[in-house]
């Protein structure tokens, strides 16, 4: 994982999941390359995005689809 202060270089397409409605809390996603996922809060984002690697996303996503990181 990567933490980017400024990624607005970055040549991203953000998208949000379509279970998200316009108030909701939620994250957006990005591909940067073949190898990096961009992850940025929706509510700021000018904010500070993450880099995870595809299989570190794919991991993050199979997790919260189990429930393994509900509070």
């Amino acid at each position: 994982m990567t933490h980017i202060n400024d990624a607005s270089a970055l040549p991203v397409t953000w998208w949000k999941s379509s279970y998200s409605d316009s108030g909701a809390q939620c994250v957006e996603c990005g591909i940067v390359s073949s190898t990096t996922i961009a992850v940025r809060d929706s509510k700021d984002p000018d904010g500070p995005r993450i880099g995870l690697s595809t299989s570190a996303a794919r991991e993050l996503a199979e997790r919260i689809k189990r429930g393994a990181l509900d509070l």
